[in-house]
């Protein structure tokens, strides 16, 4: 029972790191491939020091993971099933959308 918790306290982690909307729009640049930290400021707009604790999290929660080249720091998804599930959610999403437009033509 207790190996259960640990793995749920795990899960609840990475959840937490994805809730925050400037997390999750890092995460979603990332899906298209790898990003130096300066691109992912750029797309978030907070200054260095907030971007950096926001990736700070992600990698705390194994979501994301960070290789120094140079001068740059650049970030990739390291969660493989991450895309499956940002897909799963768009599609509910978009399903959510779609019924309440039929809701409102009164269909």
């Amino acid at each position: 029972m207790t190996t259960n918790r640990q793995y749920i306290a795990e899960q609840a982690k990475i959840f937490k790191a994805l809730g925050h909307p400037s997390r999750l729009l890092m995460v979603d640049a990332l899906r298209d491939g790898e990003k130096c930290v300066c691109e992912l400021q750029a797309l978030v707009g907070d200054d260095m020091s907030t971007v950096s604790r926001h990736l700070s999290v992600l990698r705390e929660a194994g979501i994301v993971a960070a290789e120094k080249r140079g001068t740059n720091i650049y970030y990739r998804l390291s969660l493989c099933c991450l895309e499956k599930f940002l897909s799963c959610t768009c599609d509910v999403i978009e399903k959510r959308i779609q019924t309440q437009i039929s809701l409102l033509n009164g269909k």
